[in-house]
């Protein structure tokens, strides 16, 4: 992997500042170096912010998990913001471990992950792989366990293994605290990248939202837990999610990340959807009583200028169904 070179650095830095100040997403992404996606010559284009008319993020309550993610990801403006035909996406749940089924909400809920998988493949994209790297068990077993596999196949997705050949050393230009690290490579060439976190307790950073799942796209996660709040902002300077959709229908809310008593679950009904992985994450906290800068990644992300940390002047739109 190349390290981006002084040419390609402004380019992407104009073409960034055009995209969130023509569109009105996150100003102070221009001003974090690279930008989202970017590893050596590199870039995943970073979503466009919401038009005039459309929500910052949106919140959507109901029964059925595939309607209230229809209904959140319509509020953004539709899947096809996006997702473009011919993408090749990837979408990240949290699958993490191989012996305990998405009713202990320690795995993405499998209708949440499905229902984004159908979307789409319905707005033209010409592959869609869901993917995780398991740390408690196999990740064919994990990926059973958790009903994920059943229903991406049933959706027209693809499961796929997380190779470690696919892990290579990659600059992250804007990283505070760190400044390279093995990253899956997949994630960062696909065309869209789909954060699908659940909303659950975790022992370490408190909570494992959207910006903790992307953990799972790097290698010596141990060592990647010294400094977490920081390096998980580090990450997501580099990781930049097309779209995050956080899983709330059930939250873990003691004994995180992996969870084994269905006394720490709580049916919540819920999913969040943004462009911005920070407000995401900001709101997911107020499911549990706290706010985005009492998780530390959500306040060194929203520090490094990665997205809204701050609710109160966002367009939040909430749908009950």
């Amino acid at each position: 992997m190349r390290e981006i070179n002084r040419r390609e650095f402004i380019r992407s830095l104009v073409a960034l500042w055009a995209t969130t100040l023509g569109a009105g997403g996150v100003l102070a992404q221009a001003a974090c170096a690279p930008g989202p996606g970017q590893a050596g010559g590199l870039a995943r284009k970073p979503s466009l912010g919401p038009a005039v008319d459309q929500a910052y993020l949106t919140v959507a309550r109901g029964k059925s998990p595939a309607e209230i993610t229809q209904q959140a990801i319509a509020a953004l403006g539709g899947i096809e913001r996006f997702v473009h035909s011919g993408d090749d996406v990837i979408i990240k749940p949290n699958i993490c471990v191989a012996y305990h089924t998405y009713e202990y909400a320690a795995t993405t809920n499998p209708e949440v992950v499905a229902t984004l998988v159908s979307l789409c493949l319905g707005a033209g994209a010409k592959k869609v792989r869901v993917m995780d790297y398991p740390f408690g068990g196999g990740a064919d077993a994990a990926y059973e366990r958790s009903g994920i596999a059943q229903a991406v196949t049933a959706a027209g997705g693809q499961m796929e293994q997380m190779a470690k050949m696919k892990y290579r050393k990659t600059a992250i230009p804007a990283g505070h605290d760190i400044k390279e690290w093995p990253v899956y490579q997949d994630v960062l060439e696909a065309d869209a990248f789909i954060n699908v976190p659940i909303a659950k307790h975790h022992n370490l950073a408190r909570l494992s939202l959207g910006m903790k799942n992307l953990l799972g796209v790097v290698l010596d996660r141990n060592k990647y837990h010294r400094n977490l709040g920081q390096r998980l902002a580090d990450l997501t300077s580099l990781v930049y999610p097309t779209l995050t959709v956080v899983d709330a229908v059930r939250i873990l809310v003691d004994h995180g990340p992996t969870g084994g008593s269905l006394e720490d679950v709580q049916q919540m009904d819920t999913v969040i959807a943004s462009h911005d992985p920070v407000a995401a994450d900001s709101y997911a906290a107020t499911l549990f009583g706290l706010a985005g800068a009492d998780i530390a990644y959500v306040k060194a992300a929203a520090e490094m200028g990665l997205g809204e940390m701050e609710l109160s002047s966002l367009k939040i739109e909430e749908i009950k169904a």
